[in-house]
């Protein structure tokens, strides 16, 4: 049994993550630390888990546990490691943005991979310490990867996606409140979400000669969890070459499938799957792409990639049943 440590276990993901590793046949949860939650059950803060455990959370930690999930604020997780050390043979996966890029991956003598398993599986395989890619990057990387991955992406790529509330954390802020995201719709951060640096440096990964811009425009949902996005390009090939290509980049992908017909927001929730949908339309592809932003988005990738790092079955903790009705 792997011992598991946790760091920031208040937050959604973090609560996720304590599901998922309740129900995991290969770990243990060995302690979550929050201070301001110190003394706690676990049940007090995520009361999903009435029933399912006794733990507390913690001020101390553990510093000889196998592994470390971080599950901190962007920039804390820089923070929390210089302030405290751990053995030198705990694996560490962070779920924050710290570690991120090229610029970042280094620190303290750890070198971070970047955790997408359908870019980076072999890496991720034999790495020790894991940056785990944000909920929109993932989404929309994986609508991509294959057109960059053949050398295809040679103009504009036009992105809007929509993620529901729990995208924004459970700090309420003037945007997250009830009366304000009920019955509502609005974009922000356009054209500058920080995630479209994880995706670019994606593109230029897989497709070194990539010039063009990719637009980006993010939008909340007035629903809690999960991400729809549509992304279109201009693509000379027909429909049935597009399809193909796809099916053949993800035919050995754990969680990623592409479907032949319209895909939707509850077939995916409450999963680590990802969806994808290609249409063409005149001169362009249009591929849809669909998460769970808490799961494939964040703590379900997380737990995909620490299968992969102990050599486990990808799928071991992840058969998950979506929301479908």
């Amino acid at each position: 049994m792997l011992e598991i440590g946790i760091i920031g276990g208040a937050g959604y993901t973090a609560g996720e993550l304590i599901r998922l590793l309740l129900n995991h046949p290969e770990t243990n949860i060995n302690f979550v630390y929050s201070t301001s939650n110190a003394g706690n059950k676990l049940y007090k803060i995520h009361q999903d888990l009435i029933g399912a455990t006794e733990i507390s959370f913690t001020s101390e930690i553990n510093a000889d546990v196998d592994l470390l999930f971080l599950c901190l604020g962007h920039g804390n997780s820089t923070a929390f490691l210089q302030k405290n050390k751990f053995s030198d043979h705990t694996k560490i996966i962070d779920l924050s943005n710290d570690f991120r890029l090229l610029a970042d991956k280094k620190f303290e003598g750890k070198e971070f991979v970047y955790g997408l398993p359908e870019l980076n599986k072999a890496d991720i395989i034999s790495a020790k310490y894991i940056a785990n890619p944000g909920c929109f990057a993932t989404a929309l990387q994986l609508a991509i990867l294959p057109l960059a991955a053949n050398g295809l992406l040679q103009n504009d790529v036009h992105i809007n996606a929509v993620t529901g509330a729990t995208g924004a954390g459970t700090s309420l802020s003037a945007t997250t409140h009830f009366t304000w995201r009920d019955n509502n719709f609005s974009h922000y951060k356009a054209f500058n979400h920080q995630h479209l640096d994880e995706i670019n440096q994606t593109v230029h990964q897989l497709q070194n000669d990539f010039d063009s811009e990719i637009n980006f425009m993010p939008n909340r949902g007035d629903f809690s969890r999960g991400i729809f996005a549509t992304t279109y390009t201009k693509f000379e090939g027909t429909l049935e070459k597009a399809t193909a290509m796809y099916k053949a980049y993800y035919k050995d992908a754990a969680f990623t499938f592409v479907a032949d017909q319209s895909i939707f927001l509850k077939q995916v929730v409450n999963t680590n799957n990802c969806l994808i949908q290609l249409e063409k339309h005149s001169n362009k592809l249009l591929i849809t792409s669909t998460i769970d932003n808490l799961l494939k988005g964040a703590s379900g990738a997380a737990i995909q990639n620490m299968n992969l790092m102990y050599g486990f079955d990808e799928t071991l903790g992840l058969n998950l049943k979506a929301n479908y009705f």
